[in-house]
């Protein structure tokens, strides 16, 4: 177990004020507890959550702040209370570290929608201290929120899953929107839009990705492995999709009207919420009346669907499209994925980088 008497550090990249600019900074980690799990960053994927937390966009950072939630890492140590984990095997952290464990969601095993979940980083443990994320040499976490990774999944191809993938998996799982044959749509084709598609596909769903061009209709198409590429302004085209799908799962994260995506769906279809948008969509309500059609949405997932989701990922095959760099790179990739200019996912090699220069 840890020692009490010599404190543990290690060194991450923080961003120390609202320019999200990100450099190295060196912080304290809590001795393993009883039930914690003290783990070796090994790669940690880039979200696009990243960039709104480090720039203040929500108007709710504190700094200096450590970001990243996509982690998979190695098993250092175990406290003594944890039988689930031990040393040397490699696991993943995901979007929470702690939640309140007495609410309806907790006992209800999704602890995602606990009013009192704590965040993997920019935000505070119950001792008060700052939750710091992934970009960083190591972490200590509850054993609740550690999810072992299967054998044989590479580390930098499963850190997208612990958000993206999982994310995606959820409400198809919740919804019952698992069975082959069925026909859905993905809105909009990035992070989380390209883990849509793959796993619908493995799924067995016949597939539609909906986009404002056709500038990814090749990717979708022949990369992704998408069975359909509608143009949402190609109205002829539009029509001949009208009423054939599902479901539809919407990551666009700007505000876009609803109507010409529910006109997609069937009767009793669903348009799933998963873009974070901080105005107020608008529909008129026959486009829901009409075909007894569902407007919900959907947050990241559970512990439990996420191992759910691993398992499926291996048994199926299903890989994350990504481009790996090193720490002292991420300032640019935090500006490329601004621009969009990754296919889909950057994760950061955390293992292999110099976390003090």
């Amino acid at each position: 177990m840890g020692s009490v008497d010599v404190e543990r550090t290690t060194t991450g990249w923080a961003a120390k004020d609202p320019s999200g600019i990100l450099s190295p900074y060196t912080y304290s980690l809590r001795n393993t507890g009883p039930e914690d799990v003290y783990v070796k960053v090994i790669s940690c994927g880039i979200c696009h959550t990243d960039i709104h937390q480090v720039k203040n966009d929500l108007g709710m950072s504190n700094y200096p702040m450590v970001p990243g939630h996509e982690v998979v890492g190695e098993v250092m140590e175990v406290g003594s209370d944890v039988t689930k984990f031990r040393s040397g095997e490699v696991v993943g952290v995901g979007c929470l570290v702690g939640c309140c464990g007495n609410c309806h969601p907790c006992k209800s095993e999704i602890e995602q929608y606990c009013n009192k979940k704590i965040w993997s980083y920019n935000d505070v443990y119950t001792d008060g201290n700052p939750t710091q994320g992934g970009f960083a040499g190591a972490m200590v976490v509850n054993q609740k929120f550690v999810v072992k990774i299967p054998d044989g999944m590479a580390p930098e191809q499963v850190a997208p899953l612990l958000c993206a993938g999982v994310t995606v998996y959820s409400p198809l799982h919740h919804f019952g929107l698992k069975q082959s044959g069925l026909r859905g749509g993905i809105l909009g084709l990035g992070g989380v839009g390209h883990m849509g598609v793959k796993i619908a596909k493995a799924m067995g769903h016949h597939v539609t990705v909906i986009s404002s061009s056709d500038k990814k209709k090749v990717e979708a198409l022949e990369d992704l492995g998408a069975d359909e590429y509608l143009v949402s302004s190609d109205s002829s085209r539009t029509q001949e999709v009208v009423d054939s799908l599902d479901y539809i799962i919407d990551t666009i994260p700007v505000f876009h009207p609803l109507e010409p995506y529910l006109s997609l769906l069937k009767v009793d279809g669903k348009l799933i919420l998963m873009g974070v948008i901080n105005t107020p969509l608008q529909f008129i309500t026959p486009m829901v009346m009409l075909g007894r059609k569902t407007i919900t949405g959907s947050f990241i997932g559970s512990i439990k669907e996420t191992e759910e989701m691993l398992e499926f990922c291996k048994e199926k095959g299903v890989t994350s499209t990504i481009e790996v760099v090193k720490l002292d790179y991420i300032n640019t990739a935090f500006e490329r994925l601004e621009k969009n200019d990754v296919r889909y996912r950057f994760v950061v090699d955390v293992a292999d980088s110099k976390l003090d220069q």
